[in-house]
């Protein structure tokens, strides 16, 4: 879901232009934009009516045909088995959750709005949030995108609605339906690493449209400018502690002790992660990317562990390494440090370009500030929730009260 309200800020220590301007034109995910500001109909051209329906596992194809239209990440029926029969909320939930809704012509489906149920947890009660996921309509049935939201927010039985990483047009016309921004003040700023300057210099050349010639010489000249600028950049120190990588398959017994210990302490929201949760979450099938999951352990025990996606950005052809998921015991320093370095190093070691780190809680950011990361601002919230809950809506309005990151939503839930 693509759209901006202004073009990105972005802010760098940087006295190069040209990584400037390339961090400029750069974006973090393409998402086609559901409510993008459309031409409008021609007069005299009758609009086929669309009738809303809940989604239905044998709306996949069209579904499926409808998302890769329109530039979103190819799906699987298996993805689909996973996300609404695999789901370990499903189990969980007091009434069948919605897996989304449709919008539908006598020539098919043109407009789509997935729905992810999720476990969470927050002073001791466990909850049932709705995810929106994938949400894509033709552009000339756009302006029907509040009703695919009306019903997205109006689910009975649902503690909390999450929308992340959306278009202005879908953030302003949630907080009408009374969504609200996550009340986190840097949570709009991206924060990443140039791991290969050279590549990341030909996406500069190639996004200025120059041709193989000229390529050639814009991604020497930007290079030359980013590698001195990339030197202070990163980890400087060793790592203390000794870090083991483990496949996702192999989340056991020591994760599920951890996250018990975790949710004694300072209360906090938290998306589940239980053993289930997290091999559920992790297992993407179909999709190209690839997931590390680095352990910390202190006196022959879990104390922490950070998890690394790796995908292609299909724009730009650059390989992304995102930290995907951290979580420490007693929000350690040296352990969460520990695994910062791991989660760099691993994303080097996998031929990544860049490495990124969207949201956190402002003890693991500090860390990572001390990096000199380049900084990018999203051009809207990247997090807008709801909940009916009187009493959580108060606990949420403190940011001391949030555990967010990309677990959360559907920044790493699909392909």
């Amino acid at each position: 879901m693509a759209g901006t309200r202004a073009p990105a800020q972005i802010q760098t220590r940087s006295k190069y232009h040209a990584a400037d301007i390339l961090l400029r034109l750069l974006k973090s995910r393409r998402r086609p934009a559901s409510a993008q500001a459309e031409p409008a109909p021609l007069s005299g051209i009758a609009l086929a009516p669309a009738k809303q329906r809940e989604v239905q596992f044998a709306d996949f194809e069209s579904v499926a045909r409808l998302k890769e239209r329109w530039g979103l990440a190819k799906d699987s029926l298996e993805n689909w088995d996973r996300l609404w029969r695999q789901n370990p909320a499903m189990a969980a939930a007091k009434s069948q959750p919605s897996m989304g809704w449709v919008l539908e012509t006598a020539h098919g489906i043109v407009g789509y709005q997935g729905n992810v149920p999720m476990l969470y947890q927050f002073e001791g009660r466990a909850m049932i949030a709705a995810t929106a996921a994938g949400l894509v309509i033709e552009p000339a049935y756009r302006t029907r995108c509040i009703t695919l939201l009306a019903s997205f927010f109006r689910q009975r039985d649902i503690d909390l609605f999450v929308i992340t990483h959306s278009t202005a047009s879908v953030v302003s016309q949630s907080k009408a339906l009374h969504a609200r921004p996550l009340p986190h003040p840097d949570y709009d700023k991206v924060l990443f690493w140039i791991l290969d300057v050279h590549q990341f210099a030909r996406v500069l050349a190639a996004k200025f449209g120059l041709g193989s010639g000229m390529e050639a010489v814009g991604a020497f000249l930007a290079s030359s400018a980013l590698r001195l600028d990339t030197l202070c950049r990163g980890p400087q120190g060793l790592p203390i502690s000794k870090i083991t990588e483990i496949e996702v398959n192999d989340i056991g017994d020591e994760f599920e002790a951890l996250w018990r210990r975790k949710l004694g302490e300072v209360p906090r929201l938290l998306a589940d992660r239980s053993p289930a949760s997290l091999r559920w979450h992790f297992t993407l099938p179909g999709s190209c990317s690839t997931v590390a999951v680095l352990c910390c352990h202190r006196f022959q025990r879990l104390a922490g562990y950070a998890v690394v996606l790796h995908a292609i950005d299909r724009e730009t052809g650059l390989r992304r390494s995102m930290l995907a998921d951290i979580l420490v015991e007693q929000d350690d320093p040296d352990v969460t440090e520990a695994l910062l370095d791991a989660a760099y190093a691993n994303a080097v070691a996998s031929g990544g370009h860049l490495f990124e780190v969207v949201g956190l809680p402002g003890h693991i950011r500090q860390i990572l500030m001390r990096w000199k990361p380049y900084v990018r601002t999203y051009p809207t919230d990247p997090l807008i929730y709801k909940t009916t809950d009187e009493a959580l809506a108060r606990a949420l309005e403190d940011e001391n009260a949030w555990y967010a990151g990309p677990f959360d939503g559907d920044a790493t839930l699909l392909p």
